[in-house]
């Protein structure tokens, strides 16, 4: 796909980001993604109940599971790339039964290695520890849960106002909690019991927070609220760096994204497009029209010059060869890598 290896980004390599692969046989909307920490891997999981296992490096589609009994909603990789946690969309509320509200996957031979129960409601966070088999999940229930996909028990539990949102830093020694009235919490990824060891208050917005992120060096925090604001907090004092607004999108939350150095941030909007902003200039250097409507899912490639935005179709960015042919005039196309191979129900 003539994709390079990630090197440093400027406002030039961003703002020429253009379409180059497209794969568009999702039946509904693609609920959320992530690349796998060091190969060239990504995960989709969708609203019509498939995970799907793409290559990167070559655009290319590698597997596609069904799991119609539970629903694919949100997923994260293992530190193994053929490995997945994907929460559930279905069962969840049945009266009597604890429902299986969290699965550890193996995508390689299609088996559900491990069933996590515990949320009483859908699980609108996910994420793994960087560096150990932990992770957690944050619920619409108001709480998040500690694991180890080692054991079926929960190891921990938080009780939140709100719908909370979940992040690991980069060193998996510290995470961050949002929650209701733009509080931001800090937790000591060792001794969490003990209570966060700081606070941050997003001041003036009272909106939900439906995502978080640390930057790769650990020095920011990227916060999209449920009304489309975006902000870059210093991870170490709360400060806001930056913060943006964007066109209101009912009924679907977008996602924004940093790139691997930080210095840039990716997001979707309520009109369609995506934008780019320099964070130290504090301006916009990019704004491409998506050609997919609005971009639930977005996020920038580890290892890569490289984005993936995703609605109901899935699209990979790359930084266009020939820029004087801007991605306004892309045709959306199929890549020829796009061709699902034969689907595996579960």
């Amino acid at each position: 796909m003539g994709m390079e290896s990630i090197s440093e980004l400027n406002d030039e390599t961003v703002r020429n980001m253009s379409i180059a692969a497209v794969f568009s046989d999702f039946v509904g909307k693609i609920n959320s993604i992530d690349f796998h920490r060091t190969d060239d891997l990504l995960v989709t999981a969708s609203e019509d109940d498939s995970v799907r296992l793409y290559d990167i490096a070559n655009a290319k589609l590698l597997k596609t599971t069904f799991h119609k009994k539970h629903g694919a909603d949100r997923i994260c990789f293992t530190h193994h790339p053929s490995s997945v946690v994907c929460s559930s969309r279905y069962n969840l509320d049945t009266p009597g039964v604890q429902p299986e509200s969290l699965r550890y996957l193996s995508m390689y031979d299609n088996r559900c290695l491990r069933y996590f129960k515990g949320h009483k409601q859908r699980v609108v966070s996910l994420c793994m520890s960087p560096t150990n088999d932990s992770f957690m999940s944050g619920s619409l229930d108001h709480t998040v849960r500690m694991w180890d996909l080692r054991v079926n028990a929960c190891q921990g539990i938080l009780r939140l106002r709100g719908r909370p949102s979940v992040a690991y830093d980069q060193q998996g020694l510290v995470f961050a909690v949002a929650m209701e009235g733009g509080a931001i919490k800090l937790f000591d990824s060792r001794s969490y019991d003990k209570g966060p060891f700081d606070t941050f208050l997003v001041g003036g917005d009272t909106a939900e927070v439906c995502d978080i992120k640390f930057s790769n060096d650990g020095k920011s925090m990227l916060l999209t609220t449920t009304n489309n604001n975006i902000y870059v907090l210093d991870a170490y004092c709360g400060e806001k760096r930056c913060g943006f607004s964007l066109e209101p999108s009912p009924n679907v939350t977008v996602e924004a994204t940093f790139t691997p150095d930080g210095q840039y941030v990716i997001s979707g909007s309520g009109d369609g497009n995506l934008h780019a902003w320099n964070i130290d200039k504090r301006n916009e250097i990019g704004c491409w029209t998506s050609h997919i409507g609005v971009t639930s899912c977005l996020k920038w490639a580890p290892r890569r010059t490289m984005f993936v935005a995703a609605s109901t179709v899935l699209t990979f960015w790359i930084p266009n060869p020939n820029p004087s042919k801007s991605s306004e005039s892309a045709p959306l196309e199929p890549d020829s890598g796009a061709q699902p191979e034969q689907p595996i129900s579960q």
